[in-house]
């Protein structure tokens, strides 16, 4: 297995990241780091309030795998996505103002590194809004298996703006890193449709779908702001010691529009 994807980073401190997701798209880079978006002792306050909403986190549970989030997350509501939309007005309409607060800094920052004239959570055309981030917690143990992100092949048929997107990216940012293990696998392949025999009885995809595949290992320290094509197959290995914290949100374009973004949880 090759391991020479290469991981790009920058300091946003020093100017934008042009052509970062050209990187990206084009599979010439496989993570996009983005230094000093954040002062940590911001992070220190939404992990402190993450653990006071601790009830209020949801734990789905797989035969292979189990998630637990905070703030929800379109997929596990496909392919009726009602749930989904009452949940993001209850989390968006100020309920938890760190997770919104936080999610709004992080993407004015991205928007200003990657040079978009817009980034903005999707909406509906009946005014329905998308969430604008979604916060996941990795304890003690856990990893997640082997999967891809497409919201263009999950949504086919809804009758959902995203359906229609040309491109889709992931922004993560570490809140709180854990003290080993956490790595996210990242391969250089892209989900095909003759891939879904390789379907893992629960979450994901079974290993031999990555066989011979480049992989990019990048293990996110507190504070990265990182983004990915996630079309392309990754994990999380088992994380060990405390709490590995992020928060992320999917972002896209449309064909023609390559400069404002929407995004959505």
């Amino acid at each position: 297995m090759k391991t020479c994807w290469n991981i790009e980073t920058h300091d946003v401190q020093h100017g934008p990241c042009s052509g970062a997701l050209t990187h990206l798209r084009d599979d010439s880079s496989a993570v996009i780091v983005l230094k000093n978006v954040i002062r940590p002792e911001k992070l220190h306050d939404v992990a402190a309030a993450l653990e006071r909403h601790r009830n209020s986190m949801t734990v789905s549970t797989y035969s292979n795998a189990a998630l637990t989030t905070f703030g929800p997350y379109l997929a596990r509501h496909l392919p009726d996505a009602a749930p989904y939309f009452a949940e993001a007005g209850a989390m968006d309409g100020g309920s938890f103002p760190v997770v919104s607060n936080l999610s709004t800094l992080v993407r004015a920052r991205v928007r200003e590194a990657l040079q978009l004239e817009s980034l903005s959570p999707a909406c509906e055309p009946d005014g329905r809004m998308y969430s604008a981030a979604v916060i996941r917690i990795h304890g003690h143990g856990v990893s997640n298996p082997l999967h891809n992100d497409r919201v263009m092949r999950d949504a086919a048929g809804s009758g959902l703006t995203l359906e229609r997107l040309e491109l889709q990216f992931s922004c993560v940012t570490c809140i709180q890193e854990c003290n080993s293990g956490g790595e996210l696998m990242h391969y250089r392949r892209r989900w095909k449709p003759e891939d879904e025999r390789f379907k893992a009885n629960g979450l994901g995809y079974r290993d031999g779908v990555v066989d011979g595949a480049e992989v990019c290992t990048f293990r996110p320290q507190t504070g990265d702001v990182y983004l990915i094509d996630p079309t392309n197959y990754h994990a999380i290995r088992a994380v060990q010691g405390q709490d590995r914290l992020t928060m992320g949100f999917f972002f896209g374009f449309f064909e023609g529009d390559p400069r404002r973004g929407i995004c959505w949880s």
